[in-house]
Parts: C-alpha cells; sequence; structure tokens
C-alpha cells in the first residue's frame, strides 16, 4: 500500500518509524494538562500558538477551572484573563465557554470519544478532535498540523497538498506497530530537526531514507 500513498517503499517506511520509535519509544504531547477536559481545552487554545505559549497561561488557570462546570462558572470575561496573552484570545475564550456548555448538557460533563461529537463542539476542528482521541483515549489517530504536513511532504513519507490528503495517506501507509504513536514522533521531528526554514539534516538519523533534495548529509 505504501506506494501508492508514499514515495518510499513499505521497508523504508517501516524503518522511517523504527528509527523514530528506538530513539524515542514513548513519545508525549508537550501540552500541560491535567484531565480529559483540560486537555481539550490546550488544544483548542493551542491553534496558532506554542505550545509554550498555551502552557504559561494554562499554569495559573488549571488550579480553579478543571471541569467544565468550573471553567463555565468563570465566563468569557473571567477566561479572557487566564488567557489573554495566547493569540486569538477573545475567540477562543467564546468557544471555551460554548464548548463547556455542551459539554454538561450533551455529554455529561464528560469529554467525547468520538471525532463527529468533539467536531460538534466549538472550536473544534479535525485535527483537534484527533490529537484528543490519540491522547486521551488510545485511539491511533494522525492529527496533521504544520509540522506533519512539511515532513510528510519533504521527505516523501506521505505526499499531499492538503493536511486532509497527508492524514489519509498517513493512515494507509504508517505501519501498524507505530499506528499510536506515529503524529508525536513525526510533530516533534518536524519542530526540533526537520525545521521549516533550515532542516537540522547533520542531527537527523532519516537522511538516508528522506527523498528531500536539499538534505545535508553527514
Amino acid at each position: 500500500m505504501a506506494g501508492k500513498y508514499s514515495k518510499l517503499n513499505r521497508d523504508q517506511v517501516f524503518e522511517f518509524f523504527r528509527r523514530l520509535a528506538e530513539d524515542n519509544p514513548n513519545p508525549e504531547g508537550e501540552l500541560d494538562y491535567v484531565n480529559e477536559f483540560t486537555l481539550l481545552v490546550a488544544v483548542v487554545l493551542s491553534a496558532q500558538a506554542t505550545d509554550v505559549g498555551v502552557n504559561k497561561a494554562t499554569k495559573n488557570l488549571w488550579p480553579v477551572a478543571d471541569t467544565p462546570e468550573k471553567m463555565y462558572a468563570l465566563g468569557v470575561d473571567g477566561l479572557k484573563q487566564y488567557i489573554k496573552t495566547i493569540g486569538l484570545y477573545n475567540s477562543k475564550a467564546e468557544n471555551v465557554i460554548k464548548l463547556c456548555r455542551d459539554l454538561i448538557d450533551k455529554h455529561g460533563s464528560k469529554v467525547p470519544e468520538t471525532r463527529a461529537e468533539l467536531e460538534a463542539l466549538a472550536g473544534v476542528g479535525r485535527k483537534t478532535a484527533n490529537v484528543v482521541l490519540n491522547i486521551a483515549f488510545g485511539q491511533p489517530t494522525c492529527a496533521v498540523d504544520t509540522h506533519i504536513f512539511r515532513v510528510s511532504n519533504r521527505t516523501g513519507l506521505a505526499p499531499g497538498k492538503d493536511v486532509l490528503k497527508v492524514e489519509l495517506a498517513l493512515e494507509k501507509v504508517i505501519p501498524e506497530p507505530f499506528c499510536l504513536h506515529a503524529h508525536h514522533w513525526l510533530i516533534l521531528l518536524g519542530r526540533y530537526i526537520c525545521k521549516a526554514r533550515k532542516p537540522d539534516c547533520m542531527q537527523c538519523k532519516l537522511t538516508d531514507i528522506c527523498l528531500y533534495k536539499e538534505k545535508v548529509e553527514a
């Protein structure tokens, strides 16, 4: 199946992920959270913002609002005071409060475990839903952000003209043993090694597999 969705062959794709797994057997996301609800809110807040920036804001938010009821009680204006250092905080505050209301009214204050139900919540798109499904519920989803989109296209792993095409291609090519952690490995690879402006090929363990034409090999 790799040949149709990847420029790498099946053995290369397996080796690609085998090396990532060997280097970091149990990768974790970099957003701070205390439960499924705070994870959902953190991911919503992280849109067009850095994980570091979100963590700085939520460090003081989680102790006072770690449930939908507590967050809803803050109200939009109250929440803004905690997240005003995050980009687009006005609209994000409104979405989070709406999200809390729906969780309370429609889901018994619990975070739903299906993509459709998650995407029906304010401020939650496919990428956010995939992150929550993967981290909170252990589902083998692949949330394609800018890092994964870049890595997938640059290396030839799963080329695509938009994030959905890359996501669907990754679902086809990622070997089953690596499905659960694949998106974490790819995000970390894109964030710290295969960076946007200047990939650090000298520190990459995949240069012999990668198809990037401008790569620098040791």
